[in-house]
């Protein structure tokens, strides 16, 4: 009888720990399926991918989110390779960030996690897709000097803060579909296309540039680019532009008349040997802030007119041979009637004989 009540009690109490694991299991489970849900409700569902004890716990596979994440944190790019040329066509951020990026070779595979090719192999177009951890495009294609072609296919984030070096020194390069792009929130964009030696158009129509604050080198050395239309960028508050067209000696017109210069501390060298411009519409330019405007239009020889009225030199440290060289420049338009401006001008003009109109 005793040993039948034990057994009872044993059983009763089996029972009671069965009960009690399952209602543990029951409660885990809805906890780790809030959870879930809240990762897709942020936009953050990648991060399962990446943290294994989750993606076990919760028991979920690629496949649970694979549809959300495609629509909702991808960026697509698909690169154009030129053939028989020497270079790196896929430039990792960093080592350490390489899991987030799946590059496809459209004719091969198996070649699924290697980033360099070598010269002679053959392969028309490569696929490029980025997971939502990288908010640094910083020097992504920088030195590749194997792209002719670059298309933005799909881009649905905005966490995108550096574009730094982006394209630098993509000498081969000729063509890049920005139509679904996004920087909404990028506030690094110096030397994004610095040494882009093969482009001849730019479109940037939908260049949001709000929280830009750096534009130095911008296009410096994009030798083959003849117009480029900027009249939408926001440049409040942008700090720097040196060289921001440096060399860019075949651009011929230039779109810069919406620009808000008053936070800008930097003009050196801006449009340094811009030599085929003839009409640059500068007229808005407040230069209040600026310190440094060395050779800012050195070399700038096919320029005939120039208006600098809003321009002030109160805070210019250094701005010497601003005009050296602008062999072509007649006229020169400023305003009288601000302090010290004639005196100013005649010491940064450099060797030039350019008339100084007054506007009253």
């Amino acid at each position: 009888m005793n040993s039948n009540t034990e057994l009872k009690n044993e059983n009763k109490n089996t029972n009671q720990e069965t009960l009690k694991v399952s209602i543990m299991k029951i409660r885990n489970n809805f906890i780790l399926k809030k959870i879930f849900v809240n990762l897709k409700r942020i936009k953050q569902l990648d991060i399962i991918k990446y943290n294994k004890i989750l993606q076990n716990r919760l028991n979920f596979s690629f496949n649970d989110y694979k549809e959300y994440r495609s629509i909702y944190s991808e960026i697509e790019i698909e690169l154009v390779p030129v053939k028989n040329k020497y270079g790196n066509y896929i430039n990792i951020i960093n080592e350490s960030e390489k899991d987030y990026f799946h590059i496809f070779f459209n004719d091969n595979p198996e070649r699924f996690n290697i980033y360099r090719i070598k010269r002679n192999q053959q392969v028309d177009k490569i696929k490029i897709i980025i997971d939502y951890q990288v908010k640094s495009f910083s020097k992504l294609f920088n030195d590749c000097k194997c792209i002719e072609s670059i298309n933005f296919k799909k881009f649905y984030r905005n966490n995108i803060t550096d574009m730094s070096y982006m394209f630098g020194s993509c000498e081969q390069i000729k063509e890049i579909n920005f139509s679904k792009f996004n920087t909404d929130n990028v506030n690094h964009m110096n030397d994004m296309f610095f040494g882009c030696h093969s482009l001849q158009e730019l479109d940037l129509s939908n260049f949001r540039t709000d929280n830009v604050i750096d534009m130095s080198s911008m296009f410096c050395g994009c030798t083959s680019l003849k117009k480029l239309n900027l009249s939408n960028f926001i440049t409040n508050k942008v700090t720097d532009m040196g060289y921001m067209f440096n060399y860019c000696k075949k651009l011929e017109e230039l779109n810069v008349s919406s620009f808000n210069t008053e936070n800008v501390k930097d003009m050196t060298f801006m449009f340094r040997l811009c030599r085929s411009i003839k009409n640059l519409n500068i007229s808005n330019f407040k230069t209040n802030n600026v310190k440094k405007m060395i050779c800012i239009f050195d070399r700038c020889s096919s320029l005939e007119k120039l208006n600098i009225d809003n321009f002030s030199f109160n805070n210019v440290v250094n701005g010497y041979d601003m005009f050296l060289g602008c062999v072509s420049l007649k006229e020169i338009i400023i305003n009288k009637n601000k302090e010290d401006i004639y005196i100013k001008i005649k010491k940064y003009k450099g060797r030039l004989k350019a008339k100084l109109i007054y506007r009253k």
